[in-house]
């Protein structure tokens, strides 16, 4: 199986990201973006010096919405949404001067328009979407859109595994971090109280100015490091996924957060002897929910097939996990949040 990180909510990155995808590299083999077939090209205009050495080196996978959102993903996203339209999770958003197009592709045209087309009706009832404007996207409210950008980040971990990925939601767009913990815990969702959010860990740098070739040869040489580290991170949210007791999960984030720092710190080490010693400084974390799979719960049974990812959980778990990383860097002069 490959390591993929799945790059969201954009379908591309700016070329100020160059750094940061390089850092997705240190950690999974490959880099993913999902971009509709009528922007093919606008990535490498974004960001040429990076793009086309990555495609050369089959190190980014451009997938396609309309084979990537298949069947089983697009009732899944439908579900999903009109479970919370349904359960009022969306009732109170503030109005919005724009609203942002969405590939409908990415809404699973591709796969079952009438479905599609069902769903884009429930939001327009709830005008949360508007009348397509050009044939090929849809214009909705901007929290609804990167909502569903952040729930096919999830489902695209069991379309991965149907190509022989296993898929890793990666952002350094801390909104959509924020938007994913916020869905999963308005009140008006009956699991709000399983939400979790891990805190950011120093793990590597901002490698804007390491040539890709380094960035590569250390890769290969210091592997097995970066490999354990992750592991350690999905069985840190594999274990709470097991844990119903809030206090016992409590207690459990308060043992385990010493392992992973102490495993961040060995990365950091290592990172900063090779690659230089006055590499600003990145931060990886884990954000997601663990919620319990029962019946009324539109997002956990929806979300089941995103979660119970095979030798993930053990058999018969009654709890899923979504979990999505985010790498956030802070520059070494003045501390100033990138992006």
């Amino acid at each position: 199986m490959i390591d993929t990180a799945y790059y969201y909510p954009a379908p591309y990155w700016l070329r100020r990201d160059s750094g940061w995808v390089k850092s997705l590299l240190l950690f999974f083999d490959e880099v993913a973006i999902l971009l509709p077939d009528y922007m093919y090209g606008v990535h490498s205009d974004a960001d040429l010096t990076l793009v086309e050495p990555l495609e050369e080196r089959g190190l980014l996978q451009v997938l396609e919405p309309k084979e990537w959102v298949d069947q089983e993903a697009a009732e899944s996203l439908a579900g999903t949404v009109v479970g919370l339209l349904h359960n009022g999770v969306f009732d109170d958003l503030p109005d919005a001067d724009h609203y942002a197009e969405l590939s409908q592709s990415r809404m699973g045209y591709g796969a079952d328009v009438d479905l599609a087309e069902s769903l884009v009706d429930e939001l327009r009832a709830k005008n949360l979407a508007r009348p397509s404007e050009d044939g090929v996207s849809i214009p909705l409210h901007p929290i609804v859109r990167t909502t569903i950008l952040v729930i096919l980040a999830q489902l695209a971990r069991v379309t991965g595994l149907k190509h022989g990925k296993v898929v890793h939601p990666a952002t350094n767009d801390s909104r959509a971090i924020s938007d994913l913990v916020k869905t999963l815990s308005r009140e008006k969702m009956p699991t709000r109280n399983n939400v979790i959010q891990l805190d950011l860990e120093p793990v590597t740098f901002d490698l804007s100015s390491v040539p890709l070739d380094d960035v590569l040869q250390f890769r290969a040489e210091h592997e097995e490091a970066y490999r354990a580290y992750m592991r350690n991170l999905r069985g840190f949210m594999a274990e709470l996924a097991g844990i119903d007791d809030l206090n016992e999960r409590e207690k459990v984030l308060l043992e385990r957060r010493q392992e992973v720092a102490d495993a961040a710190h060995d990365v950091q080490r290592s990172t900063r002897k090779s690659l230089g010693k006055n590499l600003a400084s990145w931060f990886l974390g884990i954000a997601g929910g663990v919620w319990s799979v029962a019946t009324g719960d539109p997002i956990g049974t929806a979300l089941t097939a995103a979660g119970a990812v095979p030798g993930l959980f053990p058999e018969g778990q009654e709890n899923v996990s979504a979990y999505s990383y985010i790498f956030d860097a802070h520059r070494t002069f003045g501390g100033s949040r990138y992006g």
